[in-house]
């Protein structure tokens, strides 16, 4: 009997408000009929991406599984989670044909790569690539330099980052919808600057990827050249938008030659032992709250707290349907649409935010936050 082929996995990693759960939740809606099992891996204790990718799959017929892994901590050393769930995922090989992992933004793919060729894995999955996503406007905003000392929080973020991008097979440039074509051509040459290794690099406008740009490119086979794309013609958005002259100066497929992407994993501890300034704490209140008030409220927890992440649900005083809220530093979105398809037929009387930083106070976060809406947070 011949025996079965093991199933890819394709790991996502990118820092904190990459837009990762964006682009995973466009590449569910356009699978077609693969069927896919997804670990979602958020650094909190409150699952949130988990939700909206359910809410967008549109999977009547089973085909989009969807795991929940907590507290950041997917396939390293104290996760008690990852091996089994994966097993269960071979038990059941003929009804999965691609895995995807979304690991925290604050984690590096490495723990889920080494955990792939260990020989209790091995035997049923391997890696078909490594995708960084990557948030362009704060890239090109130089926000991912280190320029401060080692307890700064721009320090963390550019070391979290760099090693991330080290790891990547593919790099995508995602919220890019208002860039122009010279600010995407730096954008490429920073990340080519700072990962030469790289295999491609892809944009994603409006937050999604073709698929075949993401899933079966079998960069880590031994036995298969790797996976070769025919690259769509790239337009550059705007009134006067045409087909670059250069489409290999965007293309990452175009650089040939290069040999199979080697990683050389070395032993590594969980970034908490590496780095322990990086929290997450949960704030909750009970009171409706003011849409403006809070945006700005958040706003300004991120101006006085190395805040860097922001997202979660709240009822509003337009009503108690729940609305997304989702913060990226000081850029942030209250979405009721997207927290209704979350939420379907669900009604609140709470409000829960997750907020993620480097050494933040979550005293002095909640007092901001009861000062500018006029309601109570803790």
């Amino acid at each position: 009997m011949t025996p079965a082929q093991p199933i890819p996995v394709t790991i996502v990693t990118g820092f904190l408000g990459a837009g990762k759960t964006t682009l995973l939740r466009s590449l569910v809606q356009r699978r077609q009929t693969r069927r896919l099992a997804l670990l979602i891996n958020e650094f909190g204790e409150v699952t949130i991406d988990g939700d909206l990718i359910r809410a967008s799959s549109s999977d009547e017929g089973g085909q989009v599984r969807i795991h929940d892994f907590s507290y950041g901590l997917i396939a390293y050393g104290d996760d008690e989670h990852f091996v089994p769930t994966m097993l269960a995922l071979a038990a059941r090989r003929a009804q999965v044909d691609h895995v995807l992992i979304e690991t925290s933004g604050l984690a590096l793919p490495t723990a889920v790569m080494e955990s792939l060729q260990t020989p209790e894995l091995a035997a049923h999955f391997i890696l078909d690539a490594t995708l960084a996503v990557v948030d362009t406007p704060l890239l090109l905003d130089d926000r991912f330099e280190q320029r401060g000392s080692s307890a700064d929080a721009d320090e963390a973020v550019a070391a979290m980052f760099e090693r991330q991008l080290e790891y990547a097979d593919v790099v995508v440039l995602n919220k890019i919808d208002e860039l122009n074509e010279d600010q995407l051509l730096d954008a490429e040459q920073r990340i080519r600057s700072r990962a030469p290794n790289v295999r491609f690099l892809e944009l994603a406008y409006k937050a999604q990827l073709d698929i075949r740009l993401a899933l079966g490119l079998r960069l880590h086979q031994p036995t298969l050249q790797a996976h070769q794309h025919t690259y769509t013609h790239v337009r550059m958005p705007g009134a006067d938008a045409s087909v670059l002259a250069d489409q290999g100066r965007l293309n990452g497929h175009a650089h040939s030659g290069l040999g199979a992407h080697s990683h050389g994993l070395a032993t590594h501890k969980h970034f908490h032992e590496q780095d322990p300034g990086w929290l997450s704490f949960t704030l909750r209140s009970q009171s409706p709250q003011p849409t403006d008030k809070l945006k700005q409220a958040i706003a300004e927890a991120a101006k006085s707290e190395p805040i860097l992440r922001t997202k979660g649900f709240v009822r509003t005083l337009e009503g108690k349907r729940p609305q997304l809220v989702q913060g990226v530093r000081t850029r942030v979105t209250i979405n009721l649409d997207a927290a209704d398809a979350a939420n379907e037929n669900a009604e609140t009387d709470k409000s829960e935010l997750v907020f993620i930083g480097y050494h933040p106070s979550r005293s002095k976060v909640a007092a901001l936050l009861s000062e500018l809406t006029g309601t109570h947070w803790k």
